[in-house]
């Protein structure tokens, strides 16, 4: 783990010669942030001279660090770095690489001298790091996450039994000036190697997307074979694959990661090693474990970095991010036209689908609307249903806050058990490697930091002595009680169902704050209230109440959810969606197609790390769960919105007696 975040002023000058270093915010922050200030001048004989690896603007550095004396530290991206390669188009691709290596010793590419790669992975560092390395392996596979994310789901890769033959584009600095020749001998040795078999020639990314040309063309192909320009996943690629032929690309060292033993014409820091059938021979290299190579290239030499959280992290953390900014990308990669957004989401949804071609908005149903809130889906059933996730806000959405995580369901969505779900789908699935720890470690800090779906707060009222059991009250219009509720569907009868089949037990009901606050309907009168509840805990945050009740009893609240997650008993008299897993008691209608019994990790995992999409307001990124519990963990962090929403939401509030107008 390679975490270190300087101080302000704690830091070396790094003398560069190449502007990319001034243009780059990111490559600029990450230096920073690793102790170096990219600075132009005249470096001393002790000062620092930085280049961008083997560049043809790193002879430049190369020369200064010669004249002066100066020690060079050549600056690469990492093996895990963006969606889009840098050099494509779009705001996307401008958000910069996610890691780099800062080599002090040479470079990984050349094999003629040492580099800081090759030297970790014979340390004792990389040797104890090797079970760490195997499980994040694993994940690396499971995440579906390579250097470049810019891969569909949905795109096949070739019928299976293939030869694989790896191309890049040219003038790539890895080849160390091998050319066209040199590939096409490379195709005729698989060939040679497999006769008869289909051979599948993989283009770099950046040549399938027409920003740099490639080796191969058309004319090398005989009858059988084929290109693979597609924007399949490399890890679904390299399951299809017989044998794979590769020059210094690193998909031949993802394909050792998954389990082959690739033929290697090039020069890459990953041959030598025992674990590759090599054209060159390494004088240096003894055989080392897959396990050693990715400690050092994945786990000690990168330098990580959270744009998030504007600071240094580790492998995971990079991964994480990385996986929360693909899974937007595959998802708005083509734009969308949404349908159904109230005028003031529409900021907002913009901001958060957006990562693609952008969002169009519409009142009008049509065959071309690819998005839609959920509550107006049923006009549109193509388009991928949208609304809120189970870590909302600071505040409500009736009060115009907006969201961090929200949910966009192809299948159907949460609250709606009349028909299947991608959460439901979700929940059958198995688990991601470490998925299990993960889900366990967000719990904890959900429940440490006392965060619940919208966060609000207030001041505990003193609680009688006695079995305590909590009853939320709802929003009676939700869907989730439209669709998902049993024989109770009012907070009046939950509240009595609940008292008749606990008479002696303290009931302290949560009144929803939108009922109360007159927007939406769902109210007790204050005789009933007084018939059937010991309390009334109007304004107390939910964190604070459920750390003092023994059970909570509800038709479909998310707050049920969140009692599970705190280790408490919970009676559901609808069909919510964490009903029917063998984690609640259930009285109302669950369907019979929830068939699986799982855990409470599975459940965590699947609700909020699988299912929803989060949104940093702060970095304006997609991120990862953790983030988002980090935000609404710190309460001097504004997540309200802007100002026009703020004042919007007051005069919403004034005249909520009128909500009937705007919410129809």
């Amino acid at each position: 783990m390679r975490i270190d975040n300087k101080a302000a002023g704690d830091f070396r000058r790094l003398f560069v010669f190449n502007g990319g270093f001034f243009k780059q915010p990111r490559l600029r922050r990450i230096l920073t942030l690793s102790g170096y200030r990219p600075v132009i001048g005249l470096p001393a004989s002790d000062d620092l001279v930085g280049v961008w690896g083997a560049s043809p603007t790193a002879w430049r550095g190369e020369a200064v660090a010669h004249r002066t004396g100066s020690h060079i530290i050549r600056i690469e991206d990492a093996f895990l770095r963006s969606i889009l390669p840098g050099r494509a188009k779009g705001s996307v691709a401008r958000r910069g690489p996610i890691g780099l290596i800062l080599d002090d010793v040479g470079l990984h590419f050349r094999p003629d001298t040492p580099s800081l790669i090759e030297k970790t992975i014979v340390s004792t560092d990389a040797i104890s790091r090797q079970a760490d390395a195997a499980s994040a392996i694993q994940r690396l596979i499971a995440a579906d996450v390579s250097k470049y994310n810019a891969h569909l789901e949905r795109v096949p890769p070739p019928k299976a039994g293939y030869v694989l033959v790896i191309d890049q584009t040219r003038g790539d600095a890895s080849l160390l000036g091998q050319d066209r020749d040199a590939f096409l001998t490379m195709l005729a040795a698989a060939r040679d190697e497999n006769p008869g078999c289909h051979i599948v020639i993989r283009s770099h990314p950046e040549t399938a997307s027409g920003l740099r040309p490639g080796h191969f063309t058309a004319s090398d192909l005989r009858k059988g074979d084929e290109f693979c320009d597609t924007p399949v996943s490399p890890w679904a690629l390299l399951r299809g694959a017989e044998r794979v032929y590769v020059m210094s690309s690193q998909l031949g060292y993802e394909a050792m990661l998954a389990g082959h033993v690739p033929r290697v014409f090039g020069q890459p820091f990953y041959a030598g090693w025992g674990l590759s059938s090599d054209q060159h021979r390494f004088a240096r290299r003894n055989p080392a474990s897959i396990e050693q190579l990715f400690a050092a290239s994945h786990l000690i030499a990168p330098v990580w970095y959270d744009p998030c959280g504007d600071r240094l992290t580790d492998f995971e953390g990079a991964l994480r991010q990385i996986e929360a900014e693909a899974k937007a990308w595959r998802q708005d990669h083509n734009g969308h036209l949404a349908f159904g957004m109230r005028l003031w989401k529409r900021p907002s949804l913009a901001r958060v689908f957006g990562g693609g071609k952008g969002v169009r908005f519409t009142n009008t149903a049509s065959e071309q609307v690819t998005l839609a809130w959920a509550g107006k889906a049923d006009q549109v059933p193509q388009a991928i249903r949208v609304e809120d996730g189970f870590l909302r806000s600071r505040g409500l959405g009736a009060a115009l806050v907006p969201p961090l995580s929200l949910v966009a369901d192809d299948l159907g969505i949460y609250y709606d058990p009349t028909r299947e779900s991608r959460f439901e789908r979700t929940m059958d699935s198995d688990l991601p490697p470490q998925g299990a720890v993960r889900a366990a470690n967000l719990a904890q800090a959900l429940t440490a930091s006392g965060v619940t779906k919208y966060n609000l707060t207030g001041d505990l009222p003193r609680l009688p002595n006695g079995h305590r059991i909590l009853v939320p009250g709802q929003v009676e219009d939700d869907a989730s009680i439209r669709l998902g509720a049993g024989t109770e569907r009012t907070n009046l009868a939950l509240l009595e169902r609940v008292r008749a089949e606990n008479p002696d037990a303290v009931l302290i009901y949560k009144p929803h704050p939108d009922v109360e606050a007159g927007l939406r309907p769902g109210l007790i009168t204050n005789s009933d209230l007084q018939r059937l509840a010991d309390v009334v805990a109007r304004h107390s945050s939910a964190a604070s109440l459920m750390a003092e009740v023994d059970e909570v009893w509800t038709i479909t609240s998310t707050l049920g959810f969140e009692a599970l997650l705190r280790g408490l008993k919970v009676t559901t008299l609808g069909a919510p969606f964490y009903a029917g897993w063998g984690l609640t008691r259930d009285l109302g209608p669950v369907p019979a197609r929830r068939k699986a019994k799982a855990d409470l990790n599975r459940l965590v995992h699947a609700a909020l790390i699988s299912y929803p999409r989060y949104h940093d307001p702060i970095s304006d990124l997609p991120c990862p769960p953790e983030i988002a519990v980090e935000r609404l963990a710190n309460p001097d962090q504004n997540l309200r919105g802007s100002p026009a929403l703020r004042i919007l939401a007051k005069a919403q509030g004034a005249l909520s007696s009128y909500a009937w107008l705007w919410r129809r």
